[in-house]
């Protein structure tokens, strides 16, 4: 089951890179939801190829299709099928990446476990793969405002050498998606996408960290030891194509904090139980406790560069390789709606968790 993710909101992604489409099935979203392709293809327009000039010149429509589950407007509580159609194909970009692989790539790992691999564009391990996610997350987002209002909102904090400040509220959408790399603070973002051009010019590439927070999140998510919901956060976020590193609330920077600063002390506020700081992210003890929920992803330089690099052949000789075809210089722009669509599939399971192991029974 190494394809699915989840267990009362399951999701399925199948298809690679320069296959005829790839999708995803989602099990167990709840019936008569009210679900439209063009709510769907929101977040899949902000993950497409070729939107802007930092990114991929992969020219991709990627228009979803609703095969199943939807009827009249409404889930009907079966299986949802949906599929996203490929038409900008150039398999023959990789036929030297047939023999040879790539450095930092998937491309030796796959030939050893599998004995055999799609080697266009990276097949089952290209980023295209995270289509499925980014729609499956729109139907988790939506089921988690209506339920909550539960906002999920992440954004670009570094790229490179280059981080914004502090973030001092919760961005709008609006910020977020007012520059090309999604950073919200505007003269950061300036020099951001500048390095990034001069990384692409270079034939090189660089990373950097996504930031992702979530508010209205309601106290008690999450399952003691195994199924923390901070531990299933960063297994979601680690799942994705080039992350490296996952902290929250403080992450590794609260270890050079003594227990009297880090400690969250409670407070009472308009009638609730709060806390006055938020060094534990919103989780505590593997559960929710009603603040924001505050992580970090790191994202390493892009693998494929358009450089000349020393690596070997599937039969183990030195050679060198030229990579080619299209790939963006620094993943993290396009990876902001893929953050999101995770936290949402993550929230939206142990949601659905919570409310059946709270039901009231009559015995």
């Amino acid at each position: 089951m190494s394809n699915s993710f989840g267990q009362n909101f399951r999701i399925t992604t199948w298809g690679e890179s320069h296959g005829p489409a790839v999708g995803v099935v989602i099990d167990g979203c709840p019936a008569r939801l009210p679900l439209t392709a063009e709510e769907i293809q929101t977040d899949l327009d902000r993950r497409r190829p070729g939107q802007s000039d930092i990114t991929t010149p992969r020219k991709e429509a990627d228009k979803v299709e609703i095969l199943a589950g939807v009827f009249e407007g409404l889930t009907t509580g079966v299986p949802i099928s949906l599929a996203v159609h490929s038409s900008d194909q150039r398999p023959a970009a990789y036929d030297e990446m047939k023999e040879k692989f790539r450095p930092s790539h998937a491309d030796y790992t796959y030939q050893a476990k599998y004995g055999h691999r799609d080697h266009r564009g990276g097949g089952r391990s290209s980023a295209r793969e995270t289509i499925g996610r980014v729609a499956a997350g729109a139907v988790a987002r939506k089921i988690l405002y209506l339920a909550n209002k539960l906002e999920i909102r992440a954004y670009v904090t570094q790229i490179h050498d280059i981080i914004a400040p502090p973030m001092g509220g919760f961005p709008t959408l609006a910020e977020v998606e007012a520059t090309s790399v999604r950073c919200p603070d505007e003269s950061t973002a300036t020099r951001m996408i500048e390095r990034i051009k001069q990384a692409r010019s270079a034939g090189d590439s660089v990373g950097g960290i996504i930031e992702c927070r979530v508010r209205n999140v309601p106290v008690g998510l999450g399952e003691p030891v195994f199924d923390r919901l901070e531990a299933d956060l960063a297994k979601a976020m680690l799942s994705l194509p080039a992350t490296k590193g996952f902290e929250i609330g403080s992450g590794f920077a609260g270890t050079l904090l003594k227990g009297s600063q880090h400690n969250d002390a409670f407070v009472t506020k308009g009638g609730r139980i709060r806390t006055a700081t938020n060094h534990s992210g919103g989780v505590q003890g593997g559960i929710s406790n009603g603040e924001e929920i505050v992580f970090r992803t790191a994202f390493k330089p892009t693998a494929t560069i358009l450089q000349t690099q020393k690596t070997v052949d599937i039969r183990g000789a030195e050679t060198e390789l030229l990579a080619r075809g299209r790939h963006d210089p620094c993943v993290l722009p396009r990876a902001v709606v893929i953050v999101e669509a995770m936290t949402a599939l993550v929230l939206v399971d142990h949601w659905m968790r919570q409310a059946a192991q709270n039901q009231t029974f009559k015995f």
